[in-house]
Protein backbone atom coordinates (compact mmCIF):
# COMPACT_ATOMS: atom_id res chain seq x y z
CA UNK A 1 0.00 0.00 0.00
CA UNK A 2 2.90 2.80 0.36
CA UNK A 3 4.59 1.84 -2.66
CA UNK A 4 1.42 2.61 -4.30
CA UNK A 5 0.90 5.94 -2.53
CA UNK A 6 2.79 7.88 -5.22
CA UNK A 7 0.78 6.64 -7.56
CA UNK A 8 -2.34 7.13 -5.93
CA UNK A 9 -1.46 11.32 -5.22
CA UNK A 10 -1.12 11.20 -9.58
CA UNK A 11 -3.90 9.85 -9.66
CA UNK A 12 -5.81 12.30 -7.35
CA UNK A 13 -4.07 15.10 -9.24
CA UNK A 14 -5.69 14.05 -12.73
CA UNK A 15 -8.81 13.37 -10.75
CA UNK A 16 -8.83 16.79 -9.14
CA UNK A 17 -7.98 18.68 -12.57
CA UNK A 18 -9.89 16.89 -14.39
CA UNK A 19 -13.39 17.86 -12.20
CA UNK A 20 -12.18 21.17 -11.41
CA UNK A 21 -12.49 23.18 -14.87
CA UNK A 22 -16.10 23.59 -14.60
CA UNK A 23 -15.90 24.99 -10.71
CA UNK A 24 -12.60 27.33 -11.81
CA UNK A 25 -14.65 28.53 -14.26
CA UNK A 26 -17.64 29.21 -12.24
CA UNK A 27 -15.60 30.79 -10.00
CA UNK A 28 -13.93 33.18 -12.57
CA UNK A 29 -17.10 34.48 -13.41
CA UNK A 30 -18.38 34.87 -9.99
CA UNK A 31 -15.81 36.78 -8.79
CA UNK A 32 -15.49 39.36 -11.86
CA UNK A 33 -19.32 40.00 -11.89
CA UNK A 34 -19.78 40.83 -8.29
CA UNK A 35 -16.19 42.62 -8.43
CA UNK A 36 -17.47 44.65 -11.69
CA UNK A 37 -20.67 45.79 -10.90
CA UNK A 38 -20.89 45.74 -7.18
CA UNK A 39 -17.50 46.65 -6.35
CA UNK A 40 -17.62 43.74 -3.71
CA UNK A 41 -15.36 40.67 -3.63
CA UNK A 42 -16.91 37.58 -2.41
CA UNK A 43 -15.75 35.46 0.88
CA UNK A 44 -13.31 32.62 0.11
CA UNK A 45 -15.08 30.10 1.91
CA UNK A 46 -18.29 29.90 -0.24
CA UNK A 47 -16.32 29.81 -3.57
CA UNK A 48 -14.82 26.98 -2.26
CA UNK A 49 -17.75 25.40 -0.43
CA UNK A 50 -19.47 25.71 -4.05
CA UNK A 51 -16.97 24.56 -6.15
CA UNK A 52 -15.93 21.30 -4.24
CA UNK A 53 -19.80 20.59 -4.53
CA UNK A 54 -19.93 21.49 -7.75
CA UNK A 55 -16.70 19.05 -8.75
CA UNK A 56 -18.39 16.31 -6.93
CA UNK A 57 -21.19 16.17 -9.07
CA UNK A 58 -18.79 16.97 -12.30
CA UNK A 59 -16.68 13.66 -11.08
CA UNK A 60 -19.60 11.86 -11.08
CA UNK A 61 -21.35 9.86 -8.03
CA UNK A 62 -19.63 6.65 -9.21
CA UNK A 63 -16.48 7.29 -9.44
CA UNK A 64 -16.12 9.72 -5.36
CA UNK A 65 -18.44 6.85 -3.74
CA UNK A 66 -16.53 3.63 -4.97
CA UNK A 67 -14.91 2.33 -1.75
CA UNK A 68 -11.59 2.20 -3.43
CA UNK A 69 -11.36 6.03 -3.49
CA UNK A 70 -12.85 6.78 0.12
CA UNK A 71 -10.42 4.37 1.46
CA UNK A 72 -7.00 5.96 -0.29
CA UNK A 73 -5.74 8.95 -0.29
CA UNK A 74 -6.90 9.52 -3.85
CA UNK A 75 -10.19 11.44 -2.58
CA UNK A 76 -7.72 13.83 -0.50
CA UNK A 77 -5.78 14.99 -3.03
CA UNK A 78 -8.32 15.64 -5.54
CA UNK A 79 -10.39 17.97 -3.35
CA UNK A 80 -7.27 19.57 -2.47
CA UNK A 81 -7.04 20.50 -5.86
CA UNK A 82 -10.23 21.45 -6.34
CA UNK A 83 -10.02 24.19 -3.72
CA UNK A 84 -6.70 25.40 -4.85
CA UNK A 85 -8.13 26.35 -8.57
CA UNK A 86 -11.04 27.17 -7.16
CA UNK A 87 -9.31 29.83 -5.30
CA UNK A 88 -7.33 30.90 -8.13
CA UNK A 89 -9.57 31.15 -10.69
CA UNK A 90 -11.93 33.30 -8.16
CA UNK A 91 -8.89 36.02 -7.26
CA UNK A 92 -8.01 36.34 -10.65
CA UNK A 93 -11.60 37.20 -11.54
CA UNK A 94 -11.69 39.28 -9.05
CA UNK A 95 -9.00 41.12 -9.81
CA UNK A 96 -9.82 41.36 -13.19
CA UNK A 97 -13.10 42.87 -12.38
CA UNK A 98 -11.19 45.59 -10.11
CA UNK A 99 -8.98 46.52 -12.88
CA UNK A 100 -11.38 46.47 -16.16
CA UNK A 101 -12.67 49.90 -17.72
CA UNK A 102 -16.30 50.86 -16.76
CA UNK A 103 -17.11 53.00 -19.14
CA UNK A 104 -16.39 51.10 -22.14
CA UNK A 105 -19.14 51.78 -25.19
CA UNK A 106 -20.21 50.71 -28.01
CA UNK A 107 -18.66 53.62 -30.29
CA UNK A 108 -15.07 53.19 -28.74
CA UNK A 109 -15.21 50.05 -29.75
CA UNK A 110 -16.16 50.70 -32.97
CA UNK A 111 -13.19 53.15 -33.38
CA UNK A 112 -11.26 51.88 -36.68
CA UNK A 113 -7.41 53.15 -36.74
CA UNK A 114 -5.08 53.54 -40.15
CA UNK A 115 -4.38 50.27 -41.56
CA UNK A 116 -0.98 48.37 -40.81
CA UNK A 117 0.02 48.86 -44.54
CA UNK A 118 -0.96 52.67 -43.99
CA UNK A 119 1.49 52.74 -40.40
CA UNK A 120 4.03 50.69 -42.14
CA UNK A 121 4.96 54.47 -44.07
CA UNK A 122 5.04 56.23 -40.98
CA UNK A 123 8.09 58.76 -41.63
CA UNK A 124 10.80 59.99 -39.76
CA UNK A 125 8.99 62.50 -37.51
CA UNK A 126 6.19 60.05 -36.71
CA UNK A 127 3.59 61.62 -38.91
CA UNK A 128 1.18 60.35 -41.49
CA UNK A 129 0.31 62.72 -44.50
CA UNK A 130 -3.81 62.47 -45.49
CA UNK A 131 -4.33 62.95 -48.87
CA UNK A 132 -7.82 64.34 -50.30
CA UNK A 133 -9.04 62.29 -52.66
CA UNK A 134 -11.80 62.83 -55.24
CA UNK A 135 -13.44 66.20 -56.64
CA UNK A 136 -14.02 68.43 -53.45
CA UNK A 137 -18.35 67.88 -53.00
CA UNK A 138 -20.16 71.31 -51.97
CA UNK A 139 -22.33 71.27 -48.90
CA UNK A 140 -26.68 70.96 -49.10
CA UNK A 141 -27.93 74.35 -48.94
CA UNK A 142 -25.12 76.63 -49.18
CA UNK A 143 -23.50 77.98 -52.77
CA UNK A 144 -21.08 76.22 -54.71
CA UNK A 145 -17.72 76.82 -53.85
CA UNK A 146 -15.66 78.63 -56.74
CA UNK A 147 -13.20 76.81 -59.13
CA UNK A 148 -9.89 78.46 -57.31
CA UNK A 149 -11.54 77.29 -53.85
CA UNK A 150 -12.55 73.80 -54.71
CA UNK A 151 -8.55 73.47 -56.12
CA UNK A 152 -6.92 74.96 -53.28
CA UNK A 153 -8.92 72.10 -50.73
CA UNK A 154 -8.00 69.92 -53.00
CA UNK A 155 -4.00 70.62 -52.76
CA UNK A 156 -4.53 70.55 -48.86
CA UNK A 157 -2.43 68.54 -47.06
CA UNK A 158 -2.50 67.28 -43.29
CA UNK A 159 0.37 65.62 -41.57
CA UNK A 160 -1.35 64.18 -38.02
CA UNK A 161 0.07 61.22 -35.82
CA UNK A 162 -0.43 57.75 -36.89
CA UNK A 163 -2.07 56.41 -33.63
CA UNK A 164 -5.32 58.67 -33.70
CA UNK A 165 -9.16 56.73 -34.68
CA UNK A 166 -10.26 57.70 -37.70
CA UNK A 167 -12.52 60.19 -36.48
CA UNK A 168 -10.44 61.95 -34.78
CA UNK A 169 -8.65 62.63 -37.83
CA UNK A 170 -11.38 63.64 -39.62
CA UNK A 171 -12.21 66.02 -36.82
CA UNK A 172 -8.72 67.32 -37.12
CA UNK A 173 -8.44 68.06 -40.87
CA UNK A 174 -12.26 69.39 -40.65
CA UNK A 175 -10.81 72.17 -38.52
CA UNK A 176 -7.48 72.18 -40.21
CA UNK A 177 -9.47 73.55 -43.52
CA UNK A 178 -12.14 75.80 -41.86
CA UNK A 179 -9.69 77.80 -40.07
CA UNK A 180 -7.08 78.19 -42.84
CA UNK A 181 -10.08 78.82 -45.98
CA UNK A 182 -12.67 80.43 -43.50
CA UNK A 183 -15.22 78.21 -44.42
CA UNK A 184 -18.62 78.60 -43.93
CA UNK A 185 -18.98 74.52 -43.20
CA UNK A 186 -17.18 71.43 -43.89
CA UNK A 187 -17.52 67.32 -43.88
CA UNK A 188 -14.45 65.18 -43.90
CA UNK A 189 -14.39 61.45 -43.86
CA UNK A 190 -11.02 59.00 -43.74
CA UNK A 191 -10.90 55.94 -44.52
CA UNK A 192 -8.18 53.30 -43.04
CA UNK A 193 -5.93 54.05 -46.32
CA UNK A 194 -5.43 57.63 -45.11
CA UNK A 195 -8.10 59.18 -48.18
CA UNK A 196 -9.78 61.78 -47.19
CA UNK A 197 -13.16 63.11 -48.86
CA UNK A 198 -14.37 66.51 -48.45
CA UNK A 199 -17.58 68.24 -49.17
CA UNK A 200 -17.74 71.89 -48.24
CA UNK A 201 -19.44 75.09 -47.99
CA UNK A 202 -17.95 78.57 -49.39
CA UNK A 203 -16.69 81.43 -46.82
CA UNK A 204 -19.94 83.32 -45.73
CA UNK A 205 -20.45 86.73 -44.34
CA UNK A 206 -16.34 87.23 -43.20
CA UNK A 207 -16.23 90.73 -41.85
CA UNK A 208 -19.97 90.87 -40.22
CA UNK A 209 -19.02 87.45 -38.38
CA UNK A 210 -16.04 89.23 -36.77
CA UNK A 211 -17.87 92.06 -35.80
CA UNK A 212 -18.95 91.91 -31.92
CA UNK A 213 -22.58 92.23 -31.64
CA UNK A 214 -23.99 95.77 -30.63
CA UNK A 215 -20.31 97.45 -32.74
CA UNK A 216 -19.95 99.16 -36.47
CA UNK A 217 -17.24 98.29 -38.18
CA UNK A 218 -15.44 101.27 -40.02
CA UNK A 219 -12.81 101.81 -42.57
CA UNK A 220 -10.05 104.38 -42.52
CA UNK A 221 -7.34 104.71 -44.95
CA UNK A 222 -3.72 105.00 -42.45
CA UNK A 223 -0.08 104.97 -42.28
CA UNK A 224 -0.47 101.26 -40.78
CA UNK A 225 2.31 99.49 -38.08
CA UNK A 226 3.94 96.84 -39.93
CA UNK A 227 2.55 93.54 -38.05
CA UNK A 228 -0.98 94.86 -37.46
CA UNK A 229 -3.40 91.69 -36.57
CA UNK A 230 -6.81 90.69 -36.46
CA UNK A 231 -7.71 91.34 -33.10
CA UNK A 232 -5.04 93.81 -32.22
CA UNK A 233 -6.52 96.75 -30.01
CA UNK A 234 -5.28 99.98 -32.15
CA UNK A 235 -6.28 103.76 -31.42
CA UNK A 236 -7.61 105.59 -34.50
CA UNK A 237 -6.67 109.57 -33.88
CA UNK A 238 -8.41 111.43 -36.50
CA UNK A 239 -9.26 115.27 -36.91
CA UNK A 240 -12.76 114.57 -35.31
CA UNK A 241 -10.89 112.66 -32.41
CA UNK A 242 -9.52 109.76 -31.11
CA UNK A 243 -11.25 106.34 -31.10
CA UNK A 244 -10.71 102.99 -29.76
CA UNK A 245 -11.70 99.42 -31.05
CA UNK A 246 -10.38 95.78 -32.35
CA UNK A 247 -8.54 95.29 -35.33
CA UNK A 248 -11.64 93.38 -37.72
CA UNK A 249 -9.71 93.67 -40.94
CA UNK A 250 -6.30 95.42 -42.35
CA UNK A 251 -4.25 95.20 -45.48
CA UNK A 252 -1.52 97.46 -46.60
CA UNK A 253 -1.26 98.66 -49.76
CA UNK A 254 0.75 96.60 -52.62
CA UNK A 255 0.61 93.51 -49.87
CA UNK A 256 -0.06 90.13 -50.43
CA UNK A 257 -2.24 89.66 -47.29
CA UNK A 258 -5.35 87.96 -49.52
CA UNK A 259 -5.80 84.17 -48.40
CA UNK A 260 -4.47 82.16 -52.10
CA UNK A 261 -7.27 80.58 -53.69
CA UNK A 262 -9.39 83.48 -53.29
CA UNK A 263 -10.42 86.96 -54.88
CA UNK A 264 -11.29 89.85 -52.70
CA UNK A 265 -14.45 91.94 -53.38
CA UNK A 266 -14.19 95.56 -53.48
CA UNK A 267 -16.01 96.22 -50.34
CA UNK A 268 -14.47 93.56 -48.76
CA UNK A 269 -11.86 93.70 -46.52
CA UNK A 270 -9.00 91.20 -46.33
CA UNK A 271 -8.81 89.29 -43.25
CA UNK A 272 -6.68 89.10 -40.92
CA UNK A 273 -4.28 86.43 -39.58
CA UNK A 274 -4.39 84.52 -43.09
CA UNK A 275 -2.53 81.54 -43.96
CA UNK A 276 0.73 82.56 -45.43
CA UNK A 277 0.63 86.50 -44.70
CA UNK A 278 -0.76 86.65 -41.01
CA UNK A 279 -0.11 90.38 -40.35
CA UNK A 280 0.25 94.01 -42.65
CA UNK A 281 3.68 94.75 -43.82
CA UNK A 282 3.61 98.30 -43.09
CA UNK A 283 2.80 101.02 -44.85
CA UNK A 284 -0.13 102.87 -46.54
CA UNK A 285 -3.18 100.49 -46.57
CA UNK A 286 -6.50 100.51 -44.95
CA UNK A 287 -7.82 99.37 -41.69
CA UNK A 288 -11.28 98.32 -40.68
CA UNK A 289 -12.07 98.37 -36.48
CA UNK A 290 -15.09 97.63 -34.11
CA UNK A 291 -16.06 100.42 -32.29
CA UNK A 292 -19.40 101.84 -30.52
CA UNK A 293 -21.74 102.88 -32.98
CA UNK A 294 -21.99 106.72 -31.46
CA UNK A 295 -17.79 106.30 -32.40
CA UNK A 296 -18.65 105.36 -35.84
CA UNK A 297 -20.67 108.36 -36.56
CA UNK A 298 -18.09 110.09 -35.60
CA UNK A 299 -15.98 108.78 -38.00
CA UNK A 300 -18.50 108.86 -40.72
CA UNK A 301 -16.79 111.13 -43.47
CA UNK A 302 -12.90 110.53 -42.73
CA UNK A 303 -10.72 109.61 -44.84
CA UNK A 304 -7.83 109.17 -43.71
CA UNK A 305 -5.97 108.90 -39.88
CA UNK A 306 -3.04 108.01 -37.66
CA UNK A 307 -3.12 104.14 -35.99
CA UNK A 308 -1.73 103.47 -32.87
CA UNK A 309 -1.48 100.11 -31.52
CA UNK A 310 -1.83 100.09 -27.95
CA UNK A 311 0.23 97.47 -25.73
CA UNK A 312 -1.36 94.05 -24.43
CA UNK A 313 1.08 93.02 -22.12
CA UNK A 314 1.63 89.53 -20.97
CA UNK A 315 -1.75 86.98 -20.79
CA UNK A 316 -1.34 85.00 -17.99
CA UNK A 317 -3.92 82.59 -19.02
CA UNK A 318 -2.01 82.65 -22.62
CA UNK A 319 1.14 81.39 -20.65
CA UNK A 320 -1.09 78.70 -18.45
CA UNK A 321 -2.39 77.54 -21.68
CA UNK A 322 0.92 77.17 -23.34
CA UNK A 323 2.31 74.96 -19.87
CA UNK A 324 -0.64 72.63 -20.04
CA UNK A 325 -0.47 71.64 -23.11
CA UNK A 326 3.05 71.08 -23.22
CA UNK A 327 2.83 68.66 -19.98
CA UNK A 328 0.25 66.39 -22.52
CA UNK A 329 -3.04 68.83 -20.83
CA UNK A 330 -6.20 69.58 -23.21
CA UNK A 331 -9.45 71.36 -22.57
CA UNK A 332 -12.91 70.16 -23.69
CA UNK A 333 -16.54 71.53 -23.25
CA UNK A 334 -19.18 69.91 -22.37
CA UNK A 335 -23.06 70.12 -21.32
CA UNK A 336 -24.48 68.29 -18.87
CA UNK A 337 -27.66 66.02 -20.42
CA UNK A 338 -30.58 65.34 -18.72
CA UNK A 339 -30.51 62.01 -16.59
CA UNK A 340 -27.16 61.54 -17.13
CA UNK A 341 -24.70 60.07 -14.45
CA UNK A 342 -24.17 63.74 -13.40
CA UNK A 343 -27.41 65.48 -13.43
CA UNK A 344 -28.01 66.31 -9.84
CA UNK A 345 -24.70 65.37 -8.87
CA UNK A 346 -22.17 67.40 -6.62
CA UNK A 347 -18.50 66.88 -8.10
CA UNK A 348 -17.51 65.60 -4.58
CA UNK A 349 -20.18 62.59 -5.14
CA UNK A 350 -18.63 61.91 -8.78
CA UNK A 351 -14.86 62.47 -7.68
CA UNK A 352 -13.98 63.68 -11.02
CA UNK A 353 -10.26 63.31 -10.35
CA UNK A 354 -9.78 60.24 -9.07
CA UNK A 355 -12.44 58.77 -11.02
CA UNK A 356 -11.91 59.91 -14.65
CA UNK A 357 -8.66 61.57 -14.64
CA UNK A 358 -9.58 64.88 -15.15
CA UNK A 359 -10.22 68.51 -13.29
CA UNK A 360 -13.08 70.94 -13.66
CA UNK A 361 -11.52 74.78 -13.98
CA UNK A 362 -15.40 76.26 -14.43
CA UNK A 363 -19.71 75.37 -15.10
CA UNK A 364 -21.17 77.31 -16.83
CA UNK A 365 -24.95 77.41 -15.17
CA UNK A 366 -27.74 76.55 -17.81
CA UNK A 367 -30.54 79.33 -17.68
CA UNK A 368 -32.99 76.59 -15.49
CA UNK A 369 -30.13 76.04 -12.64
CA UNK A 370 -31.79 78.26 -10.78
CA UNK A 371 -34.84 75.93 -10.84
CA UNK A 372 -32.59 73.03 -8.22
CA UNK A 373 -31.32 75.95 -5.81
CA UNK A 374 -28.08 77.00 -7.77
CA UNK A 375 -27.54 80.16 -8.98
CA UNK A 376 -27.14 81.02 -12.50
CA UNK A 377 -23.80 82.65 -14.30
CA UNK A 378 -20.27 81.31 -13.93
CA UNK A 379 -18.59 78.94 -11.19
CA UNK A 380 -15.19 79.07 -11.39
CA UNK A 381 -12.58 76.48 -9.71
CA UNK A 382 -15.87 74.69 -8.44
CA UNK A 383 -15.72 73.02 -5.14
CA UNK A 384 -16.69 69.43 -4.10
CA UNK A 385 -19.74 70.99 -3.08
CA UNK A 386 -21.05 72.20 -6.68
CA UNK A 387 -24.40 70.76 -7.64
CA UNK A 388 -24.37 69.86 -11.29
CA UNK A 389 -27.83 70.07 -13.49
CA UNK A 390 -28.86 69.44 -17.40
CA UNK A 391 -27.34 71.91 -19.40
CA UNK A 392 -24.67 73.26 -17.51
CA UNK A 393 -21.44 73.62 -19.15
CA UNK A 394 -18.34 72.26 -18.00
CA UNK A 395 -15.02 73.15 -19.02
CA UNK A 396 -12.12 70.48 -17.83
CA UNK A 397 -8.71 69.45 -18.26
CA UNK A 398 -6.88 66.33 -19.03
CA UNK A 399 -5.21 64.44 -21.19
CA UNK A 400 -7.02 63.57 -24.57
CA UNK A 401 -7.94 59.93 -23.47
CA UNK A 402 -9.24 61.08 -19.90
CA UNK A 403 -11.44 63.90 -21.52
CA UNK A 404 -12.59 61.32 -23.94
CA UNK A 405 -13.80 58.97 -21.05
CA UNK A 406 -15.59 61.73 -19.52
CA UNK A 407 -17.22 63.59 -22.40
CA UNK A 408 -19.53 59.81 -22.72
CA UNK A 409 -20.24 60.04 -19.48
CA UNK A 410 -21.20 63.93 -19.55
CA UNK A 411 -22.94 64.77 -22.51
Amino acid sequence: MVQALPLQVLFGIYLGLLTGLLPGLIAFTLGFLFKYFTGVTLPGFGVVTLGVAIAGINGGLLGLIDPAVQSSPMLLVAAIVVMMITLYTHSMGDKLGAEFPKRLSLKRLREQKLSRDVLNRVGVRGEIQLDIVGPVGDMEGYPPLSADLRKTIKESKLTVPPDLPLSELETRLADRLRNDHDLADVSVTVDANAKASVNAAPPSGRLSRRVPKGKRAISIEALLPTGVARGDEVVLQTTAGSVTGPVVAAQSDGGSDQPPGETPAEDDETPIPAPHAPTTTGGEGRITVAVDRTDAKQLLGIETGRVVTQARGTRREYELVSLLRRAGKRFKKLTVRTGGDLDGRTLGDIAVRSTYDVAVLAVKRSPKADTNGSARGWVFAPRGETMLAAGDELFVVGTRDALAGFAEVAA
